[in-house]
């Protein structure tokens, strides 16, 4: 057993992932805390965190391993990896209840784009674990729910079990052998944060925003309606992104949006049940990525 996680962790950092020891049969690191810190070895200089202890020094790897059985974890950060996690439902009672992947599928499918093909694991609990190469420019943290329901993300700050570890719920498999694929630029823009004002709007801004906002609402709800097949859902999805912005800061009431741009949708030929999974999603994300007013253009 030792040598199996040993290889895990081995492999890993062939690919130029940094790893930590996870302890056996758990997700949870196997490394000191503050408190417990010694100051001595890798801390001399003072406490390092686990990301920081992150490594793919084979040596170093070989000596952690060689103590016990340890899981393997993946520091995404260090390692250059964003990891998109698609989780299952916790409450099994509810067969049709949508997991991650098909939420991100349909993601996928609402914005144009095929899913990505790229280094995939398979979860214990049945979920997985897209693995992509995150830009060197951008410092992305990690998500929760902003892509979707049971679709979260992991980069700084964050780290994953990786292939070749196991728990009591089960083992974690890769499903494919090829690299990381580069994230898709399209990704990228949902989860890039949002800039931060240097200065709090003033009040004629603010008035000038909830009059864009009645306009924008007029125009996007009337694009919505005259789309044509095959682009019904993209506009939809466009619409409901725009106008959370207007939700979030207060211009416009969330349900005045739903029920004009699910008018729009019905006119346009979509169900009812499509329109409001795509407003749903759409306008949960927008809202949380608006939390701060922004000058409108």
């Amino acid at each position: 057993m030792n040598e199996q996680r040993l290889n895990a962790a081995l492999n890993a950092a062939e690919r130029g992932w940094h790893v930590i020891p996870l302890r056996p049969g758990s997700k949870q690191p196997a490394l000191h805390g503050e408190k417990s810190c010694t100051r001595t070895g890798e801390c001399a200089g003072g406490h390092r965190k686990w990301e920081q202890r992150a490594t793919t020094d084979p040596n170093r790897i070989r000596a952690a391993w060689s103590r016990a059985p340890f899981n393997v974890g993946i520091a995404t950060g260090p390692s250059g990896l964003l990891v998109v996690d698609l989780d299952t439902p916790k409450d099994k009672s509810s067969s049709d209840a949508p997991d991650g992947a098909a939420t991100f599928r349909a993601l996928c499918e609402r914005t144009g784009h095929a899913v990505p093909d790229t280094y995939r694991v398979r979860t214990a609990s049945g979920g997985e674990h897209l693995y992509f190469t995150a830009p060197n420019h951008l410092r992305l943290t990690n998500t929760a729910r902003t892509i979707g329901e049971l679709v979260d993300t992991r980069a700084w700050g964050g780290y994953v079990v990786a292939a070749g570890s196991t728990t009591p719920a089960g083992d974690y498999e890769a499903l494919c052998a090829p690299g990381a694929a580069v994230l898709p630029p399209w990704l990228q823009t949902i989860l890039q944060p949002t800039p931060k004002p240097s200065q709090a709007p003033s009040t004629a801004l603010v008035g000038q925003s909830r009059r864009y906002a009645d306009v924008a609402l007029a125009e996007e709800a009337r694009n919505v309606a005259t789309a044509q097949p095959g682009a019904r859902e993209g506009t939809l999805f466009r619409a409901a992104r725009a106008l959370g912005r207007f939700v979030a800061w207060g211009d416009l009431p969330r349900h005045v949006v739903e029920q004009a741009l699910q008018e729009g949708g019905e006119t346009a030929g979509l169900t009812a049940a499509e329109c409001r999974s795509t407003l749903r999603s759409a306008l949960n994300w927008s809202i949380a990525q608006n939390q701060t007013r922004r000058e409108t253009a």
